[in-house]
């Protein structure tokens, strides 16, 4: 059963904390006060919370504590937590290839427990949204998208479930198996169904559907264009892998003539209403591009230093104007499974470009905030600390060993070890408390789990 939101008139208070809000101005309190009234944020400011304040049911210190937005994931593949540790040294194309058999054999009540795994994971590491790209649909695998919908529900996480699809094979020329895609009538068929079954356009949404073709390298031509042509019929947003390796540029250039982003432009896949994961080996035409039209980027930096697929040029595409949140992209290729390492991450692996200033502490911050709510089109609603948003909120705990001699919070945050996660908030309900998550039982998803990586392992191929 989905998490309830708390009643309207109730409210917690939380005081006595830095506050980063991550709002137009990065407005920030050395010691200020966050208020929740249901499931919103009603005041953010400095120093005590009003004294007038009513039906206040909880009050919580926030002494040594670091209050931020919650954190927004835009890219991952949650099946993919009972596959992990498997081909630890290939790049892109081979790793595909010797996972995709393994992958073809999924069912829907295996996909149930690797998505309580990978959103456990999330929420444990500050995430309060979170996108997730499914596109393997076996003939008779049940319903995979319904199974992984239920098992986030019941987590509490603030979700975009995207819905995914492959209908080029290896007989096409692609590289999944053949019995591994889908008919493409079938896949929109099944995809509009998704969209009316569970798409929620309402400000407080806490699930909604966007389509998304899994990569140019397994759907065909047709396939992009006909799902950009329904996403956009029925008012929700588009997502697909781009430019993630050389090899998918030169499939590209072999295949159709033309350079991903080129392609994409030819077939409507650039626009406001698209996010493409990944965006590493893009060209300054590229960049404009995207710009231009509004696209947004799903930046990956630890799967794609897992994947050795080269280092996106994230400092050039926010210069540009470019939309870019993080992702943590399926845990196949990213182990930890964290989106809170992606800070520390991402502000790293972007320095390697040359420069001490190409990504700041706070840059790295407002990319796993607002950055990523942009990317999914929610920037009005969650992805930063203000009156009337949404009540998605992380206190971090900096005032212990690992923390206590860090000057600035948001440093602790962003150039640290991960902070502890004290308490974290989803539309105003605390769904972690001290690390553990309140909603389920985390034993219990780690037993599901690994008897689902197990049980599927044996599955012959």
């Amino acid at each position: 059963m989905a998490v309830q939101p708390p009643p309207a008139d109730q409210r917690i208070v939380i005081e006595n904390a830095a506050i980063a809000t991550v709002d137009a101005h990065d407005t920030e309190y050395a010691r200020g006060h966050v208020v929740i009234l249901g499931n919103r944020i009603e005041s953010v400011g400095e120093g005590p919370a009003p004294a007038w304040l009513d039906n206040v049911v909880r009050r919580i210190n926030a002494e040594g504590h670091l209050v931020t937005p919650g954190l927004v994931n835009t890219h991952h593949h949650f099946y993919q937590w009972i596959t992990r540790g498997l081909a630890q040294d290939d790049i892109l194309f081979d790793w595909l290839v010797a996972l995709y058999p393994t992958w073809a054999r999924i069912d829907d009540r295996l996909v149930h427990a690797a998505a309580q795994g990978s959103a456990a994971a999330l929420l444990k590491s500050g995430c309060t949204t979170a996108s997730d790209h499914h596109y393997v649909f076996p003939k008779d695998g049940g319903d995979i998208l319904g199974a992984e919908i239920e098992a986030v529900g019941e987590l509490g996480l603030r979700f975009t479930a995207l819905r995914g699809s492959m209908d080029r094979g290896k007989k096409d020329g692609g590289l999944p198996p053949d019995h591994a895609v889908e008919e493409l009538d079938a896949i929109l068929a099944a995809s509009e169904e998704a969209v009316d079954r569970y798409h929620d356009a309402s400000p407080d949404a806490m699930l909604q559907i966007a389509l998304a073709p899994c990569s140019p390298f397994s759907v065909s031509t047709r396939l992009l264009r006909e799902s950009a042509e329904l996403a956009r019929r029925k008012g929700v947003r588009l997502h697909t892998h781009g430019s993630e390796t050389a090899e998918e540029e030169a499939f590209c250039k072999e295949l159709f003539g033309m350079g991903p982003t080129d392609y994409f432009e030819s077939v409507g896949w650039l626009g406001e209403d698209v996010w493409m994961a990944h965006c590493v080996h893009m060209n300054d035409s590229d960049i404009a591009k995207f710009a231009e039209t509004g696209t947004g980027v799903a930046h990956c930096p630890s799967s794609n230093a897992r994947l050795a697929a080269g280092i996106a040029r994230v400092p050039d595409m926010l210069a540009a104007g470019v939309p870019v949140g993080l992702g943590v992209d399926g845990t196949a290729s990213n182990e930890s499974g964290e989106l809170g390492t992606e800070l520390r991450n991402a502000l790293l692996i972007n320095r390697l470009h040359g420069s001490p200033t190409a990504l700041t502490g706070r840059q790295a911050l407002r990319l796993g905030t607002m950055g990523g709510a942009r990317v999914l089109g929610r920037q009005n609603e969650i992805g930063s600390i203000e009156a009337g948003k949404l009540a998605d909120l992380a206190l971090w705990k900096v005032d212990g060993i690992m923390h206590s001699s860090i000057a600035d919070p948001v440093a602790a945050l962003t150039f640290g070890a991960l902070p502890p996660l004290a308490v974290l908030f989803v539309n105003g309900n605390a769904v972690v408390e001290q690390g553990q998550l309140t909603t389920v039982n985390e034993d219990r998803i780690a037993q599901a789990c690994a008897r689902a990586a197990k049980e599927l392992a044996a599955r012959p191929v």
